[in-house]
């Protein structure tokens, strides 16, 4: 398959200051990259930008169309969907209130009923707190949530920023189970930032490495994860 999503000599600012610098990478159709790089490096603000949620400069092509410069709503409809960091579940709305948001730009009323239930089949968690508020959910529930609001754009690409934060390792590998069933069969691709690099090198197939806003490595997940070199001087295990 074709690159469902290309960047190149991405630039990304806050104010005057320059956060990205000449980023470029690409994420293959059905396919999971993620990009890895420490505290500072600029993986979120990379999601941000493809968003439009930052000033750009450069170019983020969806399936060969320009999107940068696009409102970030327009965006969403074209089929991105971000999983922010935090989470960003309406903490005061129920669970089904929260998923039934998530598909606000939807007008198959029959197909939102439908894919509500599907996703309670698949985080059956979420449907035995249905009624609940999401600000009382644990912080895995939360992601679940997150994930799931997501989803409900029907969305042809899923951003990720730092899934497993905070989140005890049994629920963090559940919740990326979830993702590689998710990716396997309703063929989602996601880019994915994460702070737990063996971890995501585990899910993804390809990965760019992040310094100071520059790409400096980019490679096969499998190729990463077995260079020694890079897994100590830049991973950090």
């Amino acid at each position: 398959m074709g690159a469902i999503l290309q960047a190149s000599n991405l630039d990304a600012f806050y104010g005057p200051t320059q956060v990205l610098f000449g980023v470029g990478f690409e994420l293959r159709e059905g396919g999971i990259t993620t990009i890895l790089g420490a505290n500072g490096a600029g993986k979120t603000t990379t999601l941000r930008a493809v968003c439009g949620m930052v000033r750009t400069a450069g170019e983020v092509r969806l399936k060969g169309e320009r999107i940068d410069g696009k409102a970030t709503e327009d965006i969403v409809r074209k089929g991105i969907a971000h999983v922010p960091d935090g989470r960003g579940t309406f903490t005061a709305l129920t669970v089904e209130e929260n998923l039934r948001l998530g598909g606000y730009v939807r007008k198959d009323r029959d197909g939102v009923a439908a894919d509500i239930e599907r996703l309670y089949e698949r985080f059956p968690r979420l449907k035995e707190r249905r009624r609940q508020q999401a600000g009382t959910l644990s912080g895995g529930e939360q992601q679940m949530l997150a994930i799931s609001r997501a989803l409900m754009l029907r969305p042809r690409l899923l951003l990720l920023d730092e899934p497993s934060f905070g989140l005890a390792p049994l629920i963090v590998k559940e919740i990326f189970e979830i993702m590689r069933t998710i990716n396997r069969e309703d063929g989602v691709s996601m880019l994915l930032v994460e702070q737990n690099a063996s971890l995501a090198l585990d899910l993804a197939d390809h990965a760019y490495l992040l310094e100071t806003g520059k790409v400096v490595i980019a490679g096969s997940a499998d190729a990463i994860k077995n260079d020694e070199q890079v897994r100590r001087s830049y991973l950090g295990y």
